[in-house]
Order: structure tokens, then C-alpha cells, then sequence
């Protein structure tokens, strides 16, 4: 038996990435073909930019609720979010939620310190590397870490939500990000964080200048460990 997992999702390239490595490496632990039971709900992108935009984070938290309360009723025993963004609600929404969830930052710095690094470099949109979703999970762990300028910040804001959230993949785009992580490495980082869930399908190990932390990966591999261990 595994756990039926529940995916909250919010833009759709990083949710289809999530769900797709969860079904294909679901055979690693459980036998050719098979993986555990997925459901996801999303509500409409422009939504979740809107409360964004407004910096309505309980309005974030009430679009999550309302995707949780659907998956529970759908028979989800957990849920994740493949959104690093919007994870800013996510103290508004353990607290209401009827099921329990796997938080995005708390598996990535986990798996950071796992790997020994130290002082990560954190990349996403303009409101992920502002907030506090991965300084406070990195410090829990004694990890620092380093955010990009304000012009870094809001060129890479422009590449992920005017290209990577429509499946938009130019070259431009990587140089920046390579340009941006190399900076950072040179600042003493030693590994980037890959905080926005698109991120990972123009950079990874073999165009960075510093080893990656694929949040979007790293999320689906913990909710496969947690489905089939509940049970083991």
C-alpha cells in the first residue's frame, strides 16, 4: 500500500514537472510502471498573481484551503505544493488545513545539509527571494545563505513569469541565470537553491556554476518516500 498524494498545484509547468517525476520515478521504489495515487487541483494562475501583486497572503492561503479541502474530499492522505512563492501562506494554511503537507523549504534545506554545503544561493521570483520561506527553513539547519541584487532579482522575476511559467525556454534566459549564479558563487555560495519550480527546466548540474538544488525534484522524491514509508 502507499499514501494517495494530493498536489496543490498554482502554475502549471512547475505542477506538471512535479506530477511527472513523482509517476516516473515511482518505479524506482515500487516496481516497472508503478507509483502511488496522485490528485491535483489548481486554481487559475491569475489568481494567485493577484493576491500577490496585493500582498494578500490569506487570500493566497484561502486559494490553497480551497485546493486542499477538494483533494481531501478526492481521498489525498498528505499534500505538497510545487510553488515556492506562494509556501509565504503557508503559516495561514497548516493551521486550517484538513491534511497534512510536505513544505518545499524544509526538504530542500534538508537535503543541503545532508550534502554539506553551507552557504546557498537562493534564485526565484521577486516575491520568493524577498520573503522568508528558505532563510528560515536554511537557519533552522545553521545554513546561510545569499540573495541575489535588486536588479538580479527582478530580471530573473521577469524571466520565470513572462517566459518559464508559459513554457518559454530562451537562451537569453539561462545566460542570465548562469550570469547571476556565477556572481554568487564568486561571493563564496556553494550551491544555488532552484526556488522557483520552472527554474529546473533550463538550469541544472550541467549548465551551473554551482551545484543545484532542484526544489521541484527534491519535493516529489520526498512525497514518493513519505507514500511508500507511511506503510512500510
Amino acid at each position: 500500500m502507499t499514501q494517495h498524494i494530493g498536489i496543490v498545484g498554482c502554475s502549471a509547468e512547475g505542477a506538471a514537472l512535479c506530477y511527472k517525476t513523482i509517476c516516473i520515478e515511482g518505479a524506482r521504489l515500487l516496481g516497472r510502471h508503478a507509483h502511488p495515487e496522485v490528485s491535483m487541483h489548481t486554481h487559475s494562475l491569475a489568481d494567485y498573481v493577484t493576491c500577490l501583486d496585493n500582498d494578500d497572503l490569506d487570500g493566497v492561503g484561502e486559494l490553497m484551503l480551497s485546493s486542499a479541502r477538494k483533494l481531501a474530499s478526492a481521498g489525498a492522505d498528505f499534500l505538497i505544493c510545487p510553488d515556492n512563492t506562494i509556501h509565504q501562506a503557508m503559516h495561514y494554511v497548516e493551521r486550517r488545513s484538513p491534511l497534512p503537507w510536505l513544505h518545499i523549504a524544509e526538504v530542500v534545506a534538508q537535503e543541503a545539509a545532508a550534502r554539506g554545503y553551507r552557504r546557498l544561493a537562493i534564485t526565484g521570483t521577486r516575491w520568493l527571494v524577498d520573503s522568508e520561506v528558505y532563510p528560515s527553513k536554511l537557519s533552522d539547519h545553521g545554513l546561510h545563505f545569499m540573495r541575489p541584487s535588486r536588479e538580479e532579482r527582478d530580471a530573473i522575476d521577469r524571466i520565470i513569469m513572462s517566459e518559464l511559467v508559459g513554457g518559454i525556454f530562451k537562451p537569453e534566459g539561462i545566460r542570465t541565470f548562469q550570469q547571476v549564479i556565477e556572481r554568487m558563487k564568486g561571493e563564496g555560495c556553494d550551491a544555488v537553491i532552484l526556488g522557483c519550480t520552472e527554474i529546473p527546466l533550463i538550469i541544472n548540474d550541467s549548465n551551473s556554476p554551482l551545484p543545484t538544488l532542484d526544489s521541484t525534484r527534491l519535493l516529489a522524491r520526498a512525497a514518493l518516500q513519505r507514500s511508500v514509508t507511511e506503510y512500510a
